[in-house]
């Protein structure tokens, strides 16, 4: 029986070699770097059952490199489900109720927790019944923090959501090296309240928190191609900043807010329409990068695959200030046949941001 069950854990284990060469695992410029890893939406790899297994092969991936890149973090601008509170299904849209979405991307998460902390901006179709008319939400009731103890150690500040339960929509999560000193990423619910920026505010510049580097997640910040900030969006859910009054209210007072991500617009066409980039300067002169990242439609427009796997690795080099970007895709990388096909090289979506 001993040399039974040495024999099925030898080629358990070629197998698992076998699988991680498959997975074509990526590489740190800098072996001294760590990175974080940023998702955008997910909500046409969740709306149909074929494309579901594509967004679980994306935290799979991810699984399977915490150590190989040194993840210290896995970020996602929102819109997890297609809509909230659903019974009926349009079949010209999606062929999943909303409980079946919700349970689909709970169980694509499973596979990162207690493993790295996840952190998620709750976006305008996680909310109401299918188009924000109003901020009741399923997200406490599938992502409570009891479920990932990775997030045990870095949660610091959490804020009531709109229904008044203390949820991770709301949530800061505090992290360190000793090339970047202390880094607290902040995740603010869709549109958010005055009151939740009020609170973002107040903690990044409280005495624990004013010398630490911000990022800071929302799901609606800035506009596919122009790299506008977003306003006036025909969303019924009250009371609500757009991504305008987002920058006004708080991330050009902000000392040290150094990153601001999001996701939510897009266009069908070219990559250049699912991403937008800026860097504007905050009230004390300093450099604030703002990046949008959203490909939902690049796997075959709005009904489409949702997304063909594309991700983006965020390295954070050793030199304490340079934050390297490369876009990536587990499903083209995963076969030899397609692998040439698994990076996007063009200016933007490869690039560094050099933070200040």
């Amino acid at each position: 029986m001993k040399r039974f069950l040495a024999s099925v854990s030898v080629i358990l284990s070629v197998f698992t070699a076998m699988g991680q060469d498959r997975a074509d695992r990526q590489q740190l410029d800098d072996p001294a770097s760590f990175s974080m890893i940023l998702l955008g939406d997910p909500q046409g790899y969740i709306k149909y059952d074929i494309n579901q297994p594509l967004f679980e092969l994306q935290t799979a991936w991810i699984a399977d490199n915490v150590d190989n890149l040194n993840i210290k973090a896995v970020l996602c601008t929102g819109d997890l489900v297609e809509q909230n509170d659903n019974l009926v299904r349009n079949r010209r849209m999606l062929n999943q109720t909303s409980r079946e979405m919700w349970e689909n991307v709970s169980r694509s998460f499973e596979r990162l927790d207690n493993k790295v902390p996840y952190i998620i901006s709750a976006g305008n179709h996680d909310y109401g019944y299918r188009h924000s008319e109003n901020g009741n939400t399923k997200f406490p009731e599938y992502f409570p923090i009891e479920r990932n103890k990775a997030w045990y150690d870095c949660a610091v500040e959490v804020y009531p959501n709109r229904s008044g339960v203390e949820s991770l929509e709301n949530a800061a999560f505090e992290f360190e090296s000793p090339e970047w000193g202390k880094l607290l990423v902040v995740c603010n619910e869709f549109a958010p309240r005055d009151e939740v920026l009020g609170w973002t505010a107040r903690l990044i510049d409280s005495d624990r928190f004013r010398n630490h580097k911000v990022i800071y997640i929302t799901h609606s910040l800035l506009a596919e191609r122009t790299a506008e900030w977003t306003d006036n969006e025909p969303y019924d859910i009250t009371p609500r900043n757009w991504g305008k009054q987002v920058w006004e209210k708080l991330l050009k007072p902000s000392k040290n807010i150094v990153l601001a991500l999001c996701g939510h617009m897009g266009d069908t066409g070219s990559f250049e329409n699912s991403v937008a980039y800026r860097v504007d300067k905050n009230s004390i002169g300093r450099n604030l990068h703002q990046m949008m990242f959203n490909v939902q439609t690049l796997g075959g427009g709005w009904e489409g695959n949702g997304g063909d796997g594309w991700l983006r690795i965020l390295e954070f080099k050793p030199d304490g200030k340079t934050i390297g970007v490369k876009t990536y895709s587990p499903l083209f990388g995963i076969s030899p046949s397609t692998r040439h096909l698994a990076h996007r090289t063009e200016s933007f979506d490869q690039f560094e941001m050099v933070i200040e």
